[in-house]
């Protein structure tokens, strides 16, 4: 009787142990990861991460990898620059926790007629307004391509990780008004925004957006330094 008490104890803690690797956290370990620094470029020179394709994977593609829907709107930020983007909040991929921003592609024309249509304006911040789309373009936006990934990370991510995980970037730019280091890979299409004071961020956007990213960084630097020597 007491050999099978010991066996039974036994067999069920071999069942726990089975979960616990097969179940982490109460997720099933999954066969294709999805993780941020697992990414490659196409025949065609596109950048696929997520088991996303930048400006062919549309956002009902992300829809069906995110398992949710997330939040679609339109922003106007303050030079009058039109952005379609998708929120997705609390995205559990490969055991890691994110928020995503999806930026979604699509020209002067449509956007333009997306902000006739929409359904209410709010502001939400002095610079930036936001347009509910009304619900037939709700689903007409969800055809159209990602152009970039934002992939915001619950986990503090600091530079020893950053270089274990995507190596050593080949520019490093400081915002001088922010203190954030942009880590630039430019033959990855990827820019990695180390906060000292917040969240970091991962962009991954097409390789010719990158030299652009890194202009307007400057740019703001520029700008920023010229408006602290008028005011001293």
């Amino acid at each position: 009787m007491e050999k099978k008490i010991i066996f039974w104890v036994l067999s069920l803690s071999l069942v726990a142990i089975a979960l616990a690797i097969l179940l982490p956290g109460g997720r099933q370990v999954e066969s294709d990861p999805k993780l941020p620094w697992e990414m490659h470029l196409t025949s065609q020179g596109a950048l696929e991460v997520f088991d996303l394709t930048l400006g062919t994977s549309t956002l009902n593609d992300a829809r069906q990898v995110f398992q949710m829907q997330g939040e679609l709107n339109l922003f106007i930020d303050h030079t009058g620059s039109p952005a379609l983007e998708a929120y997705f909040e609390r995205v559990f991929l490969s055991g890691l926790r994110a928020d995503f921003i999806l930026v979604l592609d699509a020209d002067n024309e449509l956007l333009s007629r997306l902000y006739d249509r929409g359904s209410r304006i709010s502001r939400t911040s002095q610079s930036t307004h936001k347009v509910e789309l009304n619900s037939e373009d709700q689903v007409l936006a969800t055809g159209l391509p990602i152009k970039l990934i934002n992939y915001i990370p619950y986990a503090n991510l600091d530079e020893q990780l950053v270089t274990s995980r995507f190596g050593q970037p080949a520019e490093k730019i400081t915002e001088t008004e922010t203190g954030v280091k942009h880590w630039i890979y430019p033959e990855d299409g990827i820019s990695i925004g180390l906060n000292p004071d917040g969240k970091e961020l991962i962009q991954y956007m097409p390789l010719d957006e990158i030299e652009p990213l890194t202009d307007r960084i400057e740019e703001n630097n520029k700008r920023y330094e010229e408006t602290l020597k008028q005011q001293g």
